[in-house]
């Protein structure tokens, strides 16, 4: 019996407002804020073990512009504005459910933005 190898990359669905850029909260349609300290970096390590979609609301075109501009573009796989299957989501609007619902709604009750 021959056994199959899987050698595809694990998708990691990476938030771009408020993760990628500098957004703080005040969204203009047209205008996506600069790139984070370190968010090339970090894409390009998680890049080598994992494949990265950018999940937005934005328009993919003009996150695709932003991120050719950042010199980001080969590392990212897809832009998308549905939140696709991945193995793990990371956004800046997000709670991790660990298992106890009355923590959960004790977390959702308390939660903020890292940047408020």
């Amino acid at each position: 019996m021959i056994r199959k190898i899987n050698n595809a990359k694990k998708t990691i669905l990476v938030d771009l407002d408020g993760v990628l850029n500098t957004y703080t909260g005040n969204y203009i349609e047209n205008y996506i804020p600069p790139i984070k300290d370190g968010a090339k970096e970090f894409l390009e390590n998680l890049s080598e073990k994992y494949s990265v979609n950018i999940f937005t609301t934005r328009k993919p075109s003009l996150v695709l512009k932003w991120a050719k501009k950042n010199k980001i573009n080969h590392l990212i796989k897809d832009i998308t504005n549905t939140k696709k299957p991945s193995y793990i989501q990371i956004d800046d609007r997000c709670i991790k459910f660990e298992g106890n619902y009355n923590k959960l709604i004790e977390d959702i009750e308390n939660f903020k933005v890292w940047y408020k």
